[in-house]
């Protein structure tokens, strides 16, 4: 999914990341499904772990998850947050038929989202990767918008031997050096921590649900 940077542009100047999803919005999910993998596996992940009535996606991009996370979950209020304006009118017309129970918000995840009430689930699908800088933040972010007992899911890059992939990656806006995986168990207690290897090991994804850690 598209990225939500916590460095967002000054008003009227566009950020590397919207510029290039401004390009890709239209082609995201005809192009990426070859290689963002668990993305469908982790919603059941969560389902046998949570039943979730609030759920915030950052990142929600073209909003893929936000119909099959209604649909997986049909009593709940759904958020997404993009940084990509062209992402979320792809979003806004994908879930025109779930009415008021989604809501969409152009902005950074650089501060807590939600009200006092908080969330049940706060979802990152390949997201986190994009965070540079920030995504320190946004994990920080996350664990304060869940509410008690509420959980933390990611699917996302893991790492990669090959340095050449890594550095296409980069060019791509996507950090893959295993940054994720311990400042997520830093914040929260692992009900699922798993690096799974994609492509024959070309390159690793991490499968993360959590519990936030008390303080």
């Amino acid at each position: 999914m598209s990225h939500s940077s916590s460095n967002a542009a000054p008003a009227g100047k566009l950020t590397p990341i919207e510029k290039y999803y401004r390009l890709h919005a239209r082609i995201y999910d005809a192009t990426r499904w070859t290689f963002l993998f668990g993305r469908t596996a982790i919603l059941a992940d969560i389902a046998i772990r949570q039943k979730p009535v609030r759920i915030l996606e950052v990142g929600c991009g073209t909003g893929k998850n936000l119909v099959s996370l209604g649909r997986r979950f049909p009593q709940a209020a759904i958020t997404g947050l993009d940084l990509a304006e062209p992402m979320l009118e792809v979003a806004r017309r994908k879930t025109a038929h779930m009415g008021s129970r989604v809501g969409l918000l152009h902005r950074s995840y650089n501060a807590p989202v939600g009200d006092l009430a908080g969330y049940d689930l706060v979802l990152f699908s390949y997201a986190l990767s994009m965070f540079n800088p920030g995504f320190e933040t946004a994990i920080q972010a996350a664990a304060a918008d869940l509410a008690p007992g509420g959980c933390i899911a990611v699917v996302d890059f893991h790492a990669t031997r090959f340095a050449l992939f890594e550095r296409w990656m980069g060019v791509n806006h996507v950090r893959m050096n295993a940054q994720l995986r311990p400042c997520l168990q830093a914040h929260f207690m692992p009900m699922l921590d798993r690096v799974d290897h994609a492509y024959g090991g070309v390159w690793q994804y991490l499968t993360f649900i959590g519990r936030k850690r008390a303080n």
